[in-house]
C-alpha cells in the first residue's frame, strides 16, 4: 500500500502546468495554416499571466489580449503584466468577445474556474461565429458534481422544488439551473454520478458548437464552409476536477492543411469522447532525476520503491513536467 505522498501532490498546480505545455506543443503544429508568431492569443491571464509568458517565449506571439473582469484590481494586473505586448481589457468576456475582430487567425483560451453554464455557452458561440480559418478555441471548466450541499442549501432546494432532498435530484436541479434548456430532457440525476458531469457537459458544448457552425455556414459555398474538429479533451485535478476541450476551425477546402499539422502524432490529442487524463505522480526531485537519466526509454524504466504506474505515467509526461524550485532571496 502506497503512502499519502504517492496520492497527494504538494506542488503548485502541476497538472495545469503540464496542460499548458501540451497545448503549446499543439500550437507549434499550426504552421500549415500560417506562421504561429502571426497568431493572436486571447485568454484570461489573471495576475500570473502564466500562459501568456509561455506562449510569448515559446511561440513568439506578441499580439496578446487578456480579458480581466475584476476592474477594481487594475493596478495589480498592470504591475504584474510581464510584457508590453499584452493588452488588458477590464470587462467581462461577454462584453469583450462580441466586439473583437477575429477574422485573422486566433488562439482563444476561455479558461474558466467555474462550472459550465449559459454564460460560457454564449461566449463559446460568439467565438464560433467570428473566428477565422486556422483558429483554435480552447475551453476549460469545472466538472465537479453538486453532491455536498449544506443544510441551508438542502432547505432552499425543498422550498424551491417542493420535494424532499435527494442527492441525485439535487445534482440534476443545480445542473439544470446553470444550463437551462441546454440540458437534454432525458438526462437523469443518476447520469451525473462519477464522470457523468464531464460527459454530459461535453455533449452540451459539442451540440452548441455544431449549432453555431450550422448557422454560420448556412449561405456559404461548400468549399468555404467552416469545419470544427476536436483535438483536445483533457481531464485533470488540481484540487477541483477540470475539463479542457479544444477545437480547430478550418475551411472545407483546407483539409490538407489539417492533415499537415499531424496532430495525431501527439499521444495526448483526442478526436473522440474519451478524455486524456492528466494524472500527475508524486515524485521527489531525486526520483525524477533518476528516471530522467533513463528517458526517453529504450528498455524498461525502473526505480525501486516507486509504483510501476507512477513510473509509466512519468515516462509519458516527463517532457511537460513542471520544475518547481524554491528560490531564496537575501
Amino acid at each position: 500500500m502506497s503512502g499519502s505522498y504517492r496520492t497527494i501532490n504538494y506542488s503548485l498546480r502541476p497538472a495545469k502546468t503540464i496542460e499548458r505545455k501540451m497545448l503549446c506543443e499543439v500550437f507549434h503544429r499550426l504552421y500549415p495554416f500560417g506562421k504561429i508568431e502571426n497568431y493572436r492569443y486571447i485568454g484570461f491571464g489573471s495576475i500570473y499571466f502564466s500562459d501568456f509568458q509561455l506562449f510569448h517565449r515559446n511561440l513568439g506571439i506578441d499580439n496578446m489580449l487578456s480579458i480581466e473582469k475584476d476592474a477594481y484590481a487594475k493596478e495589480c494586473f498592470e504591475f504584474n503584466k510581464p510584457y508590453k505586448c499584452i493588452t488588458i481589457d477590464y470587462r467581462k468576456s461577454s462584453e469583450v468577445l462580441p466586439e473583437l475582430d477575429m477574422s485573422s487567425k486566433s488562439i482563444v483560451w476561455l479558461d474558466y474556474e467555474s462550472k459550465l453554464d449559459e454564460s460560457i455557452l454564449s461566449d463559446v458561440c460568439t467565438v464560433c461565429a467570428k473566428a477565422g480559418s486556422g483558429s483554435l478555441l480552447i475551453v476549460t471548466f469545472n466538472v465537479h458534481t453538486d453532491r455536498n450541499p449544506d443544510e441551508e442549501q438542502k432547505k432552499a432546494y425543498t422550498e424551491q422544488t417542493g420535494m424532499e432532498y435527494n442527492v441525485d435530484d439535487y445534482a440534476l436541479h443545480e445542473f439544470r439551473k446553470r444550463l437551462g434548456d441546454a440540458v437534454p430532457r432525458e438526462v437523469k440525476g443518476t447520469d451525473l454520478r462519477g464522470k457523468g458531469v464531464g460527459k454530459i457537459s461535453r455533449n452540451i458544448l459539442k451540440s452548441r458548437i455544431a449549432e453555431a457552425f450550422s448557422a454560420r455556414n448556412g449561405v456559404l459555398l461548400t468549399e468555404n464552409k467552416l469545419v470544427q474538429r476536436q483535438i483536445i479533451n483533457f481531464l485533470y485535478t488540481d484540487g477541483a476536477p477540470m475539463m479542457t476541450l479544444g477545437w480547430i476551425f478550418y475551411e472545407t477546402s483546407e483539409e490538407n492543411k489539417l492533415d499537415a499539422c499531424s496532430f495525431n502524432e501527439l499521444n495526448f490529442v483526442r478526436y473522440e469522447d474519451t478524455a486524456y487524463n492528466i494524472k500527475v505522480p508524486c515524485l521527489t526531485s531525486k526520483e525524477m532525476r533518476h528516471l530522467n537519466a533513463q528517458l526517453p526509454r529504450g528498455e524498461t524504466v525502473n526505480l525501486p520503491g516507486v509504483p510501476t504506474d507512477d513510473i509509466e505515467t512519468y515516462a509519458e509526461l516527463y517532457r511537460y513536467f513542471p520544475a518547481f524550485v524554491e528560490a531564496i532571496y537575501t
